[in-house]
């Protein structure tokens, strides 16, 4: 215990990066927890987020506060701490006994080279957007891509892109921990397309946090593919490559640990996700578009004065879609949450499906009130019928 008290105390200052607390005992009190510093009013807080199934809540905390709450988190709740600063990276283990491992290690100091380090105005909790990639610091990829130029800046036609890709590099960022240490990380993308998002994925988990992955990129576009196979020979991304094929049909893997399908159209999302849970994946990051199966389904006499304005049956069709997309992944033990993709201004359809398969979460009944939603507006959803049959 005395060891985890000094590593709080050299790391709860403003050279802290960012505490991830996972491996929970339980799920229904908190499937995750992250620390942030802020500056509130001139004075240094940490801000808590805290994950509950589908919900997320913020609260700040003074040092002393955020100290004890980790240490009874962590006696408590959790049973694994990732801490990261500008100095030092730790992990902190608990074992079945209750017994406290800490792991840490010293990290380059920062300067003017890039290395890492934060200074007061980052901190602020009304400070500008702070990328994991950075705009002006060049990244192979996306001067490949065409996103920034040369010299690291990010080109005014591809922000929207550069900002997407970033959100999407957050979202992975929350659920690395909960991918493999101890092997290779298998990673299947269905529907690449221009693979913007593949690049990211791999630069991120294995140029950026030193992982060790394999990613196949699946799409049905033979130009698109052979245009992200060179360049990946060209950056040396020896463990991404890029095929051609169907997701409904695709049979290239026995086991995947995590499956993305950003962007598949109408039915093809189900597949990926009926794929992914066969798979027994251990996380799932789906980006549905076209959602229109349910919308030439879907009959209700009750609904009938809002249904018979066709835009609004398409928007409430898309949701509905999700919804139980959301439901049906949480029977099969999955931990999963509906998030916005990217700022609602620019893309109001764009949600992300995030699904994390929870060690000893059981799976639920398939006698939920799903039947009754689908009973009442007499659709039966393409991912019950894949998943059930």
């Amino acid at each position: 215990m005395e060891e985890l008290r000094l590593l709080l105390h050299r790391v709860l200052n403003e050279e802290l990066v960012q505490i991830i607390l996972s491996n929970t005992r339980d799920a229904e009190r908190a499937s995750k927890v992250k620390i942030r510093p802020v500056l509130l009013k001139g004075g240094l807080f940490f801000q808590e987020t805290l994950y509950r199934g589908t919900q997320v809540f913020h609260e700040n905390f003074t040092a002393e506060e955020i100290e004890a709450r980790m240490i009874a988190y962590l006696q408590e709740l959790f049973k694994q701490g990732e801490f990261k600063s500008a100095s030092l990276e730790a992990t902190v283990l608990i074992s079945k006994k209750g017994k406290i491992t800490v792991k840490s290690r010293k990290k380059a100091a920062a300067g003017v080279n890039g290395t890492e380090g934060l200074d007061k105005s980052a901190l602020s909790h009304d400070r500008g957007k702070q990328y994991i990639l950075k705009d002006g610091q060049p990244v192979d990829f996306l001067v490949g891509l065409g996103v920034q130029t040369p010299d690291g800046k990010v080109t005014k036609a591809r922000y929207d892109k550069f900002r997407q890709i970033n959100r999407y590099l957050e979202f992975i960022e929350d659920v690395l921990s909960e991918l493999p240490t101890e092997r290779t990380i298998r990673i299947i993308d269905f529907g690449c397309g221009k693979s913007y998002l593949t690049f990211a994925m791999y630069y991120y988990i294995h140029e950026l946090q030193g992982r060790d992955i394999e990613v196949t990129g699946l799409d049905l576009k033979t130009e698109v593919i052979e245009n992200c196979n060179q360049l990946a020979q060209r950056l040396n991304y020896d463990k991404l490559h890029f095929e051609r094929g169907d997701i409904s049909t695709y049979e290239g893997a026995d086991a995947v640990d995590m499956v993305v399908s950003l962007h598949a159209c109408d039915t093809a999302t189900d597949f990926a996700l009926e794929k992914a849970v066969k798979w027994g994946a251990k996380v799932i990051m789906a980006v549905p578009c076209c959602q229109h199966e349910l919308n030439r389904q879907i009959k209700c006499d009750v609904l009938q004065p809002i249904l018979k304005y066709g835009l609004i049956k398409e928007r409430m069709s898309a949701l509905i879609t999700d919804a139980l997309r959301a439901n049906l992944l949480e029977e099969q033990g999955y931990d999963t949450q509906i998030l916005e993709f990217i700022d609602m201004e620019h893309t109001p359809k764009n949600l992300l499906i995030r699904a994390v398969k929870r060690n000893g979460m059981k799976p639920k009944s398939r006698e939920t009130d799903i039947s009754k939603v689908t009973d009442f507006l007499q659709v039966r959803p393409a991912l019950e019928r894949l998943l059930r049959e």
